[in-house]
């Protein structure tokens, strides 16, 4: 009897290791993409539930490379001139960013090295964002930058304000650039200029306050035509006002009240740098003035609080004896200062 020939085995064949491994790979690969989300999820989610806006105590940081310290080294001691500067050097002031001092390729290591000092200093930072096309509109603070340079040059402060998102930022945008739009005629320019920064600039913990001109400027109903026109209520804080004048906070209090009513609601900071003589209603170098209250030690349901923003003892320009605008001015730190104890 024939016998049946046994069946064939046929091997079967398994997945080749390399695309077993290339599976392993790529698992591996999405879920350390699921984990890098769900941290910088949990990393902004805290920065966003930390964030506090400027209030009453609020501290700035102490720049160590602010003009009146760098002007220290060239007063003699013993002088009053060195008492002055020394004096204005240790107090908590907000840095000018300007194209000039800390260009592109530059700014973003200055923000870097403001982080590292406030951080130091237990303290926020506070800058000033000052090189808009056609700055000041060709006055005594003319220059800045061409369009995609100023694009270019706010994009790197903004990389530097992501950096620190373990600290707060207080961001004074472009002072007088709204204020002075209407008599410079470039309302539109302006309006576009500004909202394209606060897009680049706005972040967690990033407080950004546009100009709102002063008390004995524009009447507020005008000042809060221009701010609304930038359309952007939901990115930043408010409005500064008094930046680089001498009113006294009481006005510059009463004057936010106005204009954040005809606002909605917007939140201010004052500087009360200069404020402690009041005005005698000069804008440039006038005499006789104070430094006024300390930042941080002023506030009420609309302004946050008070910050010392110009830097007492720079000049507003070549006026009234006065060197270029931003220079260090000996002569006005000591008048700035002479109540001082």
């Amino acid at each position: 009897m024939a016998v049946a020939p046994a069946p064939v085995r046929r091997r079967r064949r398994g997945m080749p290791r390399w695309l077993i491994i290339a599976f392993v790979v790529l698992a591996a690969s999405g879920l350390l993409a699921i984990l890098a989300a769900i941290g910088w999820i949990a990393t902004w989610g805290f920065q966003m539930l930390s964030a506090r806006p400027p209030a009453l105590g609020t501290t700035i940081v102490v720049p160590d490379e602010s003009k009146a310290a760098k002007a220290l080294a060239t007063e003699a001691p013993g002088t009053e001139e060195y008492a002055a500067t020394e004096y204005l050097a240790a107090q908590p002031t907000a840095y000018w960013l300007t194209p000039e001092e800390d260009p592109i390729g530059e700014v973003f290591g200055r923000m870097t090295h403001l982080a590292e000092e406030a951080r130091e200093q237990d303290a926020s930072i506070a800058v000033v964002v000052y090189g808009l096309p056609g700055r000041d509109c060709g006055n005594f603070s003319a220059g800045g930058l061409d369009e995609p340079d100023y694009v270019t040059w706010t994009e790197e402060i903004a990389a530097g304000l992501r950096a620190a998102g373990d600290l707060q930022k207080i961001v004074i945008l472009e002072p007088d650039s709204l204020a002075l739009a209407p008599e410079c005629g470039n309302v539109a320019e302006r309006v576009a200029q500004l909202r394209g920064a606060i897009d680049r600039l706005a972040g967690p913990n990033t407080w950004i306050y546009v100009d709102g001109g002063h008390s004995t400027w524009l009447p507020a109903e005008e000042m809060a035509r221009l701010i609304s026109q930038l359309d952007r209520a939901g990115s930043i804080r408010g409005f500064a006002t008094n930046v680089s004048n001498y009113n006294h906070a009481s006005e510059e209090f009463a004057y936010a009240r106005v204009l954040s009513n005809l606002l909605g609601g917007a939140k201010a900071v004052v500087d009360t740098s200069r404020s402690g003589a009041g005005s005698n209603g000069e804008w440039c170098n006038p005499r006789g003035r104070l430094i006024g209250e300390p930042g941080g030690t002023l506030a009420d349901d609309v302004v946050d609080t008070n910050l010392w923003i110009k830097p007492p003892g720079e000049s507003d320009g070549e006026c009234n004896g006065g060197p270029a605008a931003g220079v260090w001015w000996p002569k006005a730190a000591v008048e700035l200062t002479r109540d001082v104890d």
